[in-house]
């Protein structure tokens, strides 16, 4: 069975609605499931399921370092020979738009399919892939020079990640339910990974690199899944925990747009899914539950939920890795949490409103790049006073854009998730 086609975006007088349903609060351990699920594997040679069915854990030894290669200025390998620019995907306009970050000014503009979500750095760093969902593509960029190339035909490439060997790019197929492991290089499909929910799309790999965990934005539920797609080894459902400031279900449905996609018996839509940089905890930030829930990286239960604001999006550790950085999209605003206490330490506010989104950090750390994705704009934070610098307009539904390059060893994917 498919997952109906992703819900059309809001106009503004959707984007008007204020949500501020609250529900009980019973923060704590949440309910978990196991799960059977196995690859399927493509035609002749793709490698078979692993039997394993213990439990993944994190080690600390490995977690005392998980961002100690990206920060500020820690570019290496192929990323050195890349030009400092930013990608911007735009999903009602289907482009990309590159941004010099010098200027401030889109240098140049290309075509795309239909629905470009993410631009994606490749595992080696040689390649900026971006993900033209509906289109059933990917684009490669050269960020050598900034220019696409031939598009690789790819089912339903919502969002993009890599083995932490640089052996296997994983496609987060949302519509068609599926995780496509694919060669990094030609994009071969070696096996497809079903998955019982609706909406994957964004991960984080643990510690140890053994296994990642995954969003499913419209069944509220997080999976756990070992580190090559073969096998989905936890079910996390996080429906079953309350949490205060919800937005409801039935607003949700009201309001339009992606919430609208939100399945029957569904309160939860988990977002962007990053590992602390101690190791210890996965984030996954709710855009209904307008907040973040903590997952134990061991255990790989629900350990509390921080309320933030409406629509929480996005997560970016700060060069530094002592801060976190959230975006709320409904809310306009972003949260600053410190990083080993999850406490938040201050709150940016776009002044006049705005949707941050996705985006990343700044190879020096000094500035925070998110698109606006219900403003046609990109904004530009100073990471040190939290003001608004630019506010760069941009073709329709900038979504998942990419700062390039950045520091790191390779990339796990999505607009920059390096190790």
């Amino acid at each position: 069975m498919l997952t109906p086609h992703r819900p059309g975006h809001r106009t503004p007088a959707a984007l008007a609605v204020t949500v501020a349903v609250l529900l009980s609060a019973c923060a704590g351990t949440g309910g978990s499931s196991a799960a059977t699920t196995r690859a399927t594997s493509a035609p002749a040679g793709a490698p078979s399921s692993s039997a394993r069915s213990s439990a993944p854990a994190s080690t600390t030894s490995a977690a005392d370092a998980v961002y100690a290669h990206t920060a500020a200025g820690d570019v290496t390998g192929a990323a050195r020979s890349a030009k400092q620019l930013v990608y911007v995907p735009n999903t009602i306009s289907n482009t990309v738009q590159v941004i010099d970050p010098t200027t401030y000014q889109v240098i140049a503009r290309y075509p795309t399919g239909a629905e470009p979500q993410h631009v994606v750095p490749s595992w080696d760093k040689k390649t900026l892939w971006v993900n033209d969902d509906h289109g059933n593509d990917l684009i490669p960029i050269d960020p050598t020079t900034g220019r696409p190339g031939p598009r690789v035909p790819v089912d339903d490439p919502y969002n993009l990640y890599f083995t932490p060997d640089g052996k296997h790019a994983l496609v987060m197929a949302e519509r068609l339910r599926r995780i496509d492991v694919r060669d990094p290089h030609t994009m071969k499909l070696q096996h497809s990974l079903p998955v019982p929910c609706h909406g994957v799309n964004h991960a984080d790999f643990s510690a140890d690199e053994s296994f990642f965990v995954a969003s499913c934005e419209f069944s509220g539920r997080l999976l756990v899944v070992d580190r090559n797609a073969t096998r989905i080894m936890k079910v996390i459902d996080l429906n079953a925990v309350k949490t205060p400031g919800a937005t409801s279900p039935a607003m949700a449905h009201s309001m339009g747009g992606a919430k609208a996609g939100l399945m029957p018996g569904a309160s939860s839509m988990p977002q962007d899914v990053r590992l602390t940089p101690d190791g210890t905890r996965f984030l996954a930030a709710d855009m209904l539950r307008n907040g973040i829930w903590v997952i134990d990286a061991k255990t790989l239960k629900i350990q509390r939920f921080i309320h933030l604001a409406t629509g929480t999006h996005g997560i970016y550790p700060s060069r530094d890795a002592s801060k976190l950085y959230i975006s709320n999209r409904d809310a306009g605003t972003i949260s600053v949490l410190d990083a080993a206490t999850l406490k938040v330490v201050a709150t940016w506010v776009i002044p006049g409103g705005g949707s941050p989104d996705m985006g990343g950090v700044s190879a020096d750390g000094t500035k925070l790049w998110l698109s606006g994705r219900y403003h046609g704009v990109v904004y530009v934070f100073d990471t040190a006073t939290g003001k608004v610098l630019r506010r760069i307009p941009v073709d329709a539904g900038p979504h998942g854009l990419a700062v390039w390059p950045q520091p790191g060893r390779y990339s796990l994917g999505h607009t920059g998730n390096m190790r």
